[in-house]
């Protein structure tokens, strides 16, 4: 039994490719990797799932639902036994709780939709699930997705620390094995500073690539639906899934579109990176150690061939006019839970406010349009260029003390740490892959940087990333402390 256990153990760090081989050779089976995936969670997460999360405990997760999950896996198996390919099939899968899987709570991490249930399957939930992955349960966000911190979640590096967010449950999940795959979304970072903080890798699609209907929405024009990993490797495996999810009810979505299938790049010679003035630019003081990030991911892009230039950036998306986009989209969306008040947390009230005192009509619109020109400035820019990505710094400061964005308040004015560099890409609708780089000499915390790339050359900059990884391999946390 011993045995058995440790073998599950080894499995389910091995990533997708790995689970997926020893699925079909008969090493072990979904449903020993559910039981495993279980255990883990009553392990590490610090206690059952909780709204809020005691002082020390990561508490990654809304719900879960140990039923559906081992039933989901017994099928997998029978699947598996009936000689179905499918490369996800008896994966163990984390679901950010603004995405719908029917049947599971809905929450938002938020009381003001505490009890509700999703009745539909999300577009990009349905994919995975046809693919075979199994639903373990639903992890938090920082409510409604309205921030960058997930307090009720701790950094599995930390727990005193934030996660990032607002996908901070599914990064914990992942950074401290209790699964092997997890789904998030991103408006401003959400896909890429909890990677960040928590030694994890996420990709963030070209904007529409992967359908966002069945999502409580953030920002219409700006939400991303995304995979995360701890490769981007793995995320490229679920991305090539997603990226060919039908689109049912998304105005967004582009149909028609092949799914995005990373290439393959034994080398990166002959691929051109740019480091641009944007970060200085910005005005906000870096962090040492992010800094060293950025220069270790420079070099071992040089030593794998590639050319890394420095560049002027051109005219990029106003503070101004992300936040009009942004906020008058929000407003909209809470528009349902009017009269409500008293069941958010104070900080997203102090991020819903401006929305309806200050976003007219006309601003709105006024900033869209701009938007479109910002976008096709920086495509004509890549071209121009011959750049096949940027690499910057994904935060300005590493992660901050647990409790600061619920309690003390995030607002959204000036400029934000953690999304002062990040959001400009949901405005312009650029792919981004978050890549972790080691972890801070002065800190010891996870550090990450973040790869741009044209809209629509997706599949380029995951073969760019992941061939960044045969080199800067993530952190691992079993490995730096021992297993739980």
């Amino acid at each position: 039994m011993a045995d058995d256990v440790q073998l599950h153990h080894h499995v389910l760090d091995s990533g997708i490719r790995g689970i997926a081989a020893a699925l079909r050779d008969g090493t072990t089976t979904a449903v020993g990797l559910a039981e495993e995936v279980l255990a883990r969670v009553e392990a590490r997460n610090g206690g059952a799932p909780s709204f809020d999360g005691a002082p020390g405990a990561i508490n990654a997760w809304v719900s879960l639902d140990p039923r559906t999950t081992l039933a989901q896996a017994a099928e997998a198996d029978r699947r598996i036994a009936a000689g179905d390919p499918s490369p996800l099939l008896g994966v163990p899968v984390a679901v950010k709780d603004l995405i719908a899987v029917a049947g599971q709570p809905l929450t938002a991490s938020s009381r003001v939709r505490e009890g509700r249930v999703a009745a539909a399957d999300s577009a990009g939930w349905a994919a995975l699930a046809a693919a075979g992955a199994v639903f373990v349960g639903k992890t938090h966000t920082h409510e409604f997705g309205c921030g960058g911190t997930t307090d009720q979640v701790g950094n599995p590096w930390d727990p005193a620390r934030s996660p990032g967010g607002s996908s901070g449950g599914s990064a914990a999940a992942l950074a401290t094995g209790m699964v092997p795959l997890a789904l998030g979304t991103d408006t401003a970072a959400s896909l890429r500073v909890p990677a960040a903080f928590c030694g994890v890798s996420s990709f963030k699609a070209s904007f529409g690539r992967v359908p966002t209907d069945g999502l409580i929405p953030c920002g219409y024009t700006l939400d991303h639906l995304g995979p995360m990993a701890v490769t981007l490797a793995d995320c490229a495996i679920a991305l090539a899934t997603l990226s060919a999810a039908p689109r049912r009810r998304d105005p967004w979505g582009v149909a028609g579109r092949l799914p995005i299938v990373a290439e393959t790049l034994p080398d990166l010679r002959g691929v051109r990176i740019a480091l641009t003035d944007r970060p200085s630019a910005v005005g906000i003081p870096i962090d040492p150690d992010i800094l060293d990030g950025i220069a270790t991911a420079r070099a071992t892009l040089e030593s794998l061939g590639a050319e890394v230039v420095e560049l002027a950036a051109p005219p990029d998306l106003a503070r101004s006019d992300y936040h009009a986009i942004l906020l008058a989209e929000t407003q909209h969306a809470h528009a349902e839970y009017a009269g409500l008040a008293d069941r958010y947390r104070p900080s997203t009230l102090e991020f819903l406010a401006p929305g309806s005192a200050r976003i007219p009509g006309d601003a709105y619109f006024s900033a869209q349009q701009r938007r479109l020109g910002v976008a096709a400035g920086w495509d004509d820019w890549f071209a121009a260029n011959g750049v096949d990505a940027i690499l910057e710094p994904t935060t300005a400061s590493g992660p901050g003390v647990r409790g600061h964005g619920y309690e003390a308040g995030a607002g959204i004015g000036g400029e934000d740490p953690l999304t002062c560099f990040t959001a400009t890409w949901n405005g312009t609708g650029s792919p981004v892959a978050a890549v972790p780089t080691g972890l801070g000499e002065r800190s010891g915390l996870p550090v990450g940087v973040s790869l741009i790339g044209r809209v629509d050359h997706d599949a380029r900059l995951l073969g760019i990333g992941i061939a960044l990884q045969t080199v800067l391999a993530p952190p691992r946390l079993a490995e730096a402390r021992g297993r739980a």
